[in-house]
């Protein structure tokens, strides 16, 4: 299997490229500002074909190149009708300070439309795509739609990879304080979603280095704080979270 990735844009968010082997039809996940050139690199590098583009979550910063990376390969965009709405509508999901950074930016007049070809994620939703496939999982939290990706990896070390958008980082979660999140529903995500995957499943997440689930069983202070107390009701308790 071949991953490439690479940081893009003003928010430093992964983009991810999923194929079979160099040569095959591939996946893009979570194109964001900056990113189509990025991708296009990968795709020459490796002589692939784009047939879909997966959206985590509809953040701008995972979302600003969806439809300039859809159109140029014709590929099928996949969203979570929970946040298909941002794809024309980005500024709905964002920050005062997102927003003013935005529009304060030399080419700031921007206009977003829908991909042609947008098909809509759910729960459990099993995907087969590239000759991949991808298990959707729903984890709302960040946003009201936000998903991961999970797909089986052929190593005998690691059961699967997931792409965690902004649900899981490194020592962090995603932040609850943006239109749509909601901290309690992100505690039920992590829960119910990542609590019960295996050690070995890697993650790769929609900002800063890869970690894997058991490394953050062992230390991330937001799952912890759930092992410690799996009745939940609490708020991010001062602990750093992080996204756009």
């Amino acid at each position: 299997m071949l991953i490439a990735g690479f940081p893009a844009g003003p928010w430093g968010t992964n983009c991810y490229v999923a194929a079979t082997a160099a040569g095959a039809e591939c996946v893009v996940i979570d194109p964001g500002k900056d990113a189509a050139a990025g991708v296009a690199e990968v795709i020459r590098e490796h002589k692939l074909k784009p047939v879909a583009v997966l959206v985590t979550h509809g953040h701008i910063d995972h979302m600003w190149s969806v439809a300039p990376v859809a159109g140029t390969y014709d590929a099928t965009a996949w969203i979570h009708p929970r946040d298909r709405h941002l794809l024309s509508d980005p500024l709905g999901g964002m920050s005062r300070e997102s927003a003013a950074m935005l529009l304060g930016m030399p080419d700031g007049s921007f206009s977003f439309a829908e991909p042609d070809d947008v098909r809509e994620l759910a729960d459990g939703l099993d995907l087969e795509l590239a000759g991949l496939r991808f298990v959707v999982d729903h984890t709302p939290g960040h946003t009201e739609g936000s998903v991961t990706f999970r797909t089986p990896y052929d190593q005998a070390d690691i059961s699967e990879v997931m792409f965690s958008g902004d649900l899981l980082f490194e020592g962090s979660i995603g932040r609850t304080d943006l239109p749509g999140g909601d901290h309690p529903t992100m505690l039920r995500s992590l829960r119910d979603k990542v609590l019960t995957l295996a050690d070995d499943v890697v993650v790769l997440p929609g900002h800063g280095g890869q970690t894997s689930i058991g490394r953050e069983r062992a230390t991330n202070p937001f799952l912890l704080e759930l092992l410690d107390d799996p009745d939940f009701s609490g708020s991010p308790a001062g602990r750093v979270t992080r996204g756009m």
